[in-house]
């Protein structure tokens, strides 16, 4: 009756055989946390797509997908009271956690087969305007491949803080990231003279990546469409089942001898599915009439979230 959609289901990784050439990079994965082995799997996912997207040939897809999967790979040698802390990190927290950019960039650097992908740890906190971190580097000293990690780490914090079941409500996500992309961001105003005029013009991430990153996020609403659509058809269906047992129900209670009750019971049962009974039917039929209307608001929702994300602006 139930039936989870996954955020991350459409993805390219298989096209690129990255399964095979990732194999080491993802069991140094399997050394971190849930969370964040989770969070890395996601940025590559979406990294990956990102680079279709921006038409990169398939070589950089893959390099950059393998960084993505790296980009936290510093965060071995974070404390768990810090990494996993619910609640604001303190300040000195928080430089604490800005290291796990250079922890894993060493970390590649000091392994001959992690090596070429020391980028991906080293760059996905820079910002375009010199606002970012450890360097504090300029749009002209990030490399292509950290501008896109970023974007794509950036939205999957964001969507796995909010821990949305749905693409509804999205563009709120986008809209967030739409500010950083906007010249100026993260600069506070007692600093302004400390940047270049040139730099105050950027933002902290890259525009055009933000845009594309627009386009995989409507086609995975269309791919969320076109799978509810698939499951309200399912459950159209049991509703019709359910509607033919509540007639041989009500016939039961109208027949007038022992044969055609018992004849309208055995419709009824035959109908019935898995724990369902004569008894409890009417408490799933319930359930199923309100998964079937949620699940039309969703896909109605959907098609709202499309109209609004078209109309943004970055």
């Amino acid at each position: 009756m139930s039936r989870e959609f996954d955020f991350y289901d459409k993805t390219s990784l298989k096209s690129y055989n990255l399964n095979e050439s990732m194999r080491y990079q993802l069991d140094m994965l399997d050394r971190l946390d849930v969370f964040t082995r989770k969070h890395s799997e996601n940025v590559a996912s979406l990294t990956c797509r990102l680079c279709e997207y921006l038409h990169c040939n398939k070589s950089f897809t893959a390099y950059c997908t393998i960084c993505a999967y790296l980009h936290d790979i510093g965060k071995l040698y974070i404390p768990p009271e810090i990494l996993q802390k619910p609640s604001k990190l303190t300040d000195e927290e928080y430089e604490i956690m800005k290291t796990h950019t250079t922890i894993g960039y060493n970390i590649c650097m000091s392994d001959l087969q992690l090596r070429p992908y020391a980028a991906g740890p080293l760059y996905h906190h820079e910002a375009l305007n010199g606002t970012g971190y450890p360097q504090g580097l300029t749009k002209k000293d990030i490399p292509y491949e950290g501008q896109i990690i970023r974007v794509a780490d950036e939205y999957d914090a964001i969507v796995s803080k909010r821990q949305y079941k749905s693409h509804v409500g999205i563009s709120d996500t986008l809209k967030i990231l739409i500010e950083d992309s906007k010249p100026g961001s993260g600069i506070k105003q007692s600093d302004v003279l400390a940047h270049m005029s040139k730099e105050c013009k950027l933002g902290k991430t890259n525009p055009a990546i933000v845009r594309t990153l627009f386009k995989v996020v409507i086609d995975d609403i269309i791919y969320e469409i076109s799978y509810t659509q698939d499951y309200v058809k399912e459950l159209k269906d049991e509703l019709k089942r359910f509607e033919q047992i509540k007639k041989y129900a009500e016939k039961m209670e109208k027949a007038k001898n022992q044969k055609d009750k018992n004849y309208y019971l055995e419709g009824m049962k035959m109908l019935m599915k898995n724990t369902e009974t004569v008894d409890n039917y009417l408490e799933y039929y319930e359930q199923y009439k309100n998964a079937y209307e949620t699940r039309k608001n969703i896909i109605e929702n959907l098609f709202k979230e499309i109209q609004i994300i078209k109309k943004l602006k970055v």
